[in-house]
C-alpha cells in the first residue's frame, strides 16, 4: 500500500515526485495507492496503468492560491480521514497488506492516516521544517502569514498527538537528511534511514568539466529568487572579487528579485550579473552546458532537487551548509559554506569562488566528481533498488512476522 497526497506525472514538485517513486515501485510490486487528485489534473488512474487507484479530489478553493496550497495543503485534513477510513475497512474486511509506505507529505507537520492499523509502517523521505537563521531575519521585511507556521513544526512534533503516534509508531523513517534527526529529537522512532526524494533518470550528455580555456568563470544559480535562496548573499561576495573574471548567470524569478537587482546595482556589479528571470523548462540545459561553477546558497532548503540536477550536469557546487544541499555535496564535489550571519555568509562564498578561480583542475575534479555522486547514488534506478533493501530488512524482522500475524485477523 502506498499513500501519496497528489500523483501527477506533469505537475511540478511534491506530486511529480510521488509519481516518480510509484510508477517505478509499481514496476516490481503490487500496489495500492491511496492519493488525491487536483481538479484540473487527469485521473491517476490513468496516469498508472496496473495499479490499484484510490483516490479523492482536492477541494477547489485553496487551488487559485498556488503556494499557500503548496504550503499548507488544507486538503490534507479531508483525505488524512478518507484514507483512514478507507484503511480501517480494508483490514477489517480480512484482506491485508504486506506494508504501507507514505510517500508524501514530504514535510514533517503531516500525520499519518496508516499509524496503528498493525502494518509495518514507513515514511518519507521526509524534510522540511527549517526556519532562517537568526542573524537574517532582519533581510526578510514582510512575508506571508502562513510562511510563519513553519515555526510551530518543532512544537508541534513535541505536543501534537497525532504527529508524536506517527513517528513513535512508524518502523522506519526515511529522511532526507541528517537535520531531520535533530527535529525528530528525542521522539521514539524505530529507525531512520538517509535518502533524498528526488532521483534523475539518467545522466545528461557528457561535457567537457572544468573551465574553458579562456574568458570569465561561469557561474550559475537556478531557482525561485527569494530571500532564503541565498542570492542577495552571492551577488555580496562578487562584490568583493573585482580583480576576477567572473560572470554569474541568476536564472528564476521572484519575490525578491527586485532586491537583488538593487543589490547588484549598489555594489557595481550589474555588469558581471545577469538575471535572465523565469524561463521554460526546456531552456534551462543550455544554461548548465555553458557554467562551470553551480553558486546555490539557499540556507533553508529542506532537500537538494537543484543541486542534484546540476549535479548530474558535472558542475563545481558552493552550497549552504545547511538543510539538503549540505548533506547532497561532500567536499569531492564541492565546498560547503558555513551560514552564521550574512555578512560571514557572503565572505565564505567569496573565498570559494576565488579558490576555484584560481584553480581550474579543482573545477574540473568537482565537476567529475559530482557527476559519478549522481551516478552511483542519485539515479532513479539505484534509489528503488536502496528502497527495496529497506523494505527486506524491515520484513524479515522478527517482530514485523507477528505484526503482519495480527494484521491478518483484522482491526477492531
Amino acid at each position: 500500500m502506498l499513500i501519496a497526497a497528489g500523483c501527477d506525472r506533469a505537475a511540478v514538485g511534491e506530486a511529480n515526485v510521488a509519481f516518480q517513486w510509484i510508477s517505478r515501485i509499481a514496476q516490481r510490486h503490487e500496489v495500492t495507492l491511496l492519493t488525491s487528485r487536483n481538479s484540473q489534473s487527469p485521473s491517476t488512474a490513468l496516469q498508472l496503468p496496473g495499479v490499484q487507484v484510490v483516490e479523492w479530489p482536492d477541494p477547489p478553493l485553496f487551488e487559485k492560491w498556488a503556494r499557500f496550497n503548496a504550503m499548507l495543503k488544507p486538503g490534507y485534513v479531508g483525505f488524512y480521514f478518507r484514507a483512514r477510513k478507507w484503511l480501517k475497512n480494508y483490514l477489517r474486511s480480512g484482506k491485508t497488506f504486506d506494508l504501507i509506505h507514505q510517500i508524501t507529505p514530504n514535510a514533517l507537520r503531516y500525520p499519518c492516516p496508516a499509524v496503528g492499523l498493525g502494518v509495518p509502517l514507513v515514511l518519507g523521505p521526509r524534510g522540511g521544517s527549517l526556519d532562517n537563521p537568526t542573524e537574517f531575519n532582519s533581510d526578510f521585511g514582510r512575508v506571508p502569514w502562513y510562511t510563519q507556521l513553519r515555526k510551530m513544526d518543532e512544537w508541534r512534533l513535541r505536543h501534537d498527538p497525532l504527529l508524536g503516534r506517527t513517528y513513535s509508531s512508524a518502523d522506519l523513517i526515511i529522511a532526507v537528511a541528517p537535520y531531520v534527526r535533530d527535529l525528530l529529537g528525542d521522539l521514539p522512532t524505530s529507525e531512520v534511514e538517509l535518502m533524498t526524494e528526488t532521483g534523475v533518470t539518467s545522466l545528461p550528455p557528457s561535457r567537457n568539466f572544468g573551465r574553458r580555456d579562456s574568458g570569465p568563470l561561469q557561474l550559475l544559480f537556478v531557482g525561485r529568487v527569494i530571500r532564503s535562496k541565498g542570492v542577495r548573499d552571492a551577488i555580496r561576495a562578487l562584490a568583493q572579487l573585482s580583480g576576477l573574471e567572473l560572470k554569474l548567470n541568476i536564472v528564476g524569478d521572484g519575490e525578491d528579485l527586485g532586491a537583488c537587482k538593487n543589490e547588484a546595482l549598489k555594489l557595481g556589479v550589474s555588469d558581471r550579473v545577469t538575471f535572465h528571470g523565469l524561463i521554460p523548462r526546456s531552456e534551462v540545459d543550455a544554461f548548465y552546458a555553458k557554467a562551470d561553477v553551480f553558486v546555490f546558497p539557499s540556507f533553508r532548503e529542506p532537500s537538494g532537487i537543484a543541486v542534484v540536477e546540476a549535479m548530474s550536469h558535472g558542475l563545481a557546487m558552493i552550497v549552504a551548509d545547511r538543510g539538503g544541499p549540505g548533506f547532497v555535496v561532500d567536499e569531492s564535489c564541492g565546498f560547503r559554506v558555513p551560514v552564521i550571519d550574512p555578512t560571514q555568509f557572503a565572505d565564505g562564498i567569496a573565498a570559494c569562488i576565488r579558490k576555484l578561480a584560481a584553480e581550474p583542475r579543482l573545477v574540473e575534479s568537482m565537476g567529475g566528481a559530482a557527476r559519478e555522486k549522481i551516478r552511483q547514488e542519485f539515479l532513479w534506478d539505484a534509489k528503488i533498488a536502496r528502497l527495496e533493501e529497506m523494505y527486506s530488512s524491515l520484513l524479515t524482522r522478527p517482530e514485523t512476522a507477528e505484526q503482519l500475524a495480527h494484521a491478518a485477523h483484522g482491526i477492531a
